[in-house]
C-alpha cells in the first residue's frame, strides 16, 4: 500500500512517520494511545491549537520548550498567568509566538479549572468518544472532522475554550486514542486497547 512504508525493523508505518526519527518515535510510542488525565489532555489540547496552520513536526520539536514555557502544562499554574507571563511567552523563541494562541492557552487553562465542578476535562472530552472508529486503508479515507468533533468543538467553545475548531478537535481525538485512524496494515492499528 502506497500510504504505508515497511521500515528496516519490519514494521509498517504511514509515510509521515517512516522517515523522520522524531515523528517515528512519536508514532510508535504515543500517537493514538489513550490520554485520560487532566494535565495530559490540557497539554494535547494546547499543542493541537498551536499546531493549527503549522506542521506537527514543528510543534513536536518545540514541545520541550512549550513545556518549560507553560509550567509543564499545569492548568492551575497557567490559569494564573498575567501580562508579564504573556510578555515572556511572546519573547520566547523556543515556542510558537502567536498572541491569540498564547491567550487561548491561558484562557483554556482557566476553562479547564472551571470544568472540575462538572466532572473535569477528561470526562468532558471522552464524553464525545464516538460509538465507532474509522477503518482507513489510505490517507484519503481518514476523516478530518466528524459529527463528534463538531459537537465537541461547539461544547468546548460554550465552556469558554478557544482555538478548538472541529478539525483541531478531530486531530486531538486521534492523538489521545478517542478514535483509531491508524491505517489498516500499520503495526499500531488497534494498539490503544480502546478499539478492538
Amino acid at each position: 500500500m502506497a500510504d504505508l512504508v515497511v521500515g528496516d525493523d519490519g514494521l509498517a508505518r504511514p509515510t509521515w512517520a517512516s522517515h523522520d526519527a522524531l515523528l517515528r518515535d512519536y508514532y510508535d510510542a504515543e500517537w493514538g494511545m489513550p490520554v485520560r488525565d487532566e494535565r495530559g489532555l490540557y497539554e494535547r489540547l494546547s499543542l493541537e491549537a498551536f499546531q493549527s496552520g503549522l506542521s506537527w513536526r514543528t510543534i513536536l520539536a518545540k514541545r520541550p520548550a512549550f513545556r518549560a514555557a507553560f509550567a509543564d502544562f499545569d492548568p492551575e499554574v497557567v490559569a494564573g498567568f498575567g501580562d508579564d507571563d504573556v510578555a515572556r511567552l511572546m519573547a520566547d523563541a523556543g515556542i510558537v509566538r502567536n498572541r491569540r494562541k498564547v491567550d487561548a492557552t491561558i484562557g483554556n487553562a482557566r476553562a479547564t479549572l472551571a470544568l472540575r465542578d462538572a466532572g473535569g476535562l477528561p470526562a468532558f472530552l471522552w464524553g464525545f468518544q464516538p460509538a465507532e472508529t474509522p477503518v482507513p486503508h489510505s490517507y484519503a479515507e481518514v476523516p478530518t472532522s466528524s459529527p463528534e468533533s463538531i459537537a465537541l468543538a461547539k461544547a468546548l467553545r460554550k465552556a469558554g475554550f478557544a482555538h478548538v475548531g472541529p478539525t483541531t478537535m478531530y486531530a486531538l481525538m486521534e492523538a489521545v486514542g478517542m478514535v483509531d485512524t491508524h491505517l489498516v496494515g500499520s503495526h499500531r492499528r488497534g494498539s490503544s486497547g480502546v478499539w478492538a
